[in-house]
């Protein structure tokens, strides 16, 4: 029939550009982002996924050990398989476990690996929550709501789809945080500014917590990894952006988005971990550097 929308295969997505220059996709059959790297790049059976967060977060006898410090507001975590990254995230997210409840809504900001992208990208409205081998994680559609009217981001599941840098992160949240909230975002070219001005927006209060999902350098022999990765630390300690690279954290448009936001709200920063694949799992002719940090009030 003349004028009649055209019938959606199931999984099919629908995007809308509007005059404004702004693009926004729907999705059309399935309201909950399933798990893209269970199996893989952590277990993908609930009981064994279960059994090695629990692992990770108890920690090892040569694993750093770091108090919770008071004021804690955000963590800057990796986000490789379990097996190479895992001990260095849990350095960062064991420092929840005190806070229990408290914590309600989780900003979980990563980059995009897969799909080219101009600022951030939410989940579309039709998305309702992110899903792992532990169970469904709410999103807090209201705070994705006060970012619709952002330039720099934009609703689409897209790139959420196949994106680990965000997936790793949640089975950690999920024993960590008895109940929360999940505002997930995928950053793509975006300035500082425009990436601090998000998380500016989604500050809130203590139940608020800003997680952002960084690997360090790749792929260089160790010395030469361990070198970079000081650089690194040391501009994330220093709450200085632009010594960030993008070859030395490949979560760098986050990274320095949090760090200029941090500045602003008078946070300063806590080395928990700095290791890499070399010290983790694998040989040392070509590692990935991980490192966690906790980002804090001033007393």
């Amino acid at each position: 029939m003349a004028g009649a929308a055209p019938q959606r295969q199931k999984g099919e997505a629908l995007r809308l550009e509007f005059a404004s220059g702004r693009a926004e996709t729907f999705c059309m059959t399935d309201t909950v982002r399933r798990p893209a790297v269970a199996g893989s790049f952590y277990p993908g059976a609930a009981a064994r996924l279960a059994a090695t967060v629990d692992r990770l977060l108890a920690g090892t006898s040569d694993t750093p050990a770091g108090a919770a410090p008071a004021g804690l507001k955000a963590l800057i975590v990796p986000h490789a398989g379990y097996e190479y990254s895992g001990p260095i995230a849990a350095s960062a997210y064991r420092l929840l476990q005190p806070l229990g409840g408290a914590i309600r809504t989780v900003v979980l900001v990563g980059p995009s690996h897969r799909v080219p992208l101009r600022g951030l990208a939410a989940p579309s409205r039709d998305c309702t929550a992110f899903a792992t081998p532990l169970g469904d994680i709410p999103l807090d559609r209201a705070g994705i709501e006060r970012l619709a009217a952002a330039a720099a981001v934009h609703l689409d599941d897209e790139p959420h789809r196949d994106e680990h840098s965000l997936e790793v992160q949640l089975p950690f949240l999920q024993r960590i945080l008895p109940s929360f909230r999940l505002l997930p975002l995928v950053a793509g070219d975006a300035s500082v500014d425009e990436v601090a001005a998000v998380f500016a927006t989604l500050w809130d209060g203590e139940s608020t917590l800003i997680v952002v999902s960084s690997d360090l350098s790749h792929y260089h022999d160790y010395a030469t990894a361990c070198r970079l990765d000081r650089a690194t630390t040391a501009a994330i300690e220093a709450l200085a952006p632009e010594r960030v690279s993008d070859t030395g954290a490949c979560g760098a448009v986050p990274v320095r988005g949090l760090l200029r936001a941090a500045a602003r709200h008078g946070l300063h920063v806590h080395t928990l971990d700095v290791r890499n694949s070399g010290d983790t799992s694998g040989p040392r002719d070509q590692v990935v550097g991980y490192g966690a940090w906790a980002l804090v009030a001033a007393a």
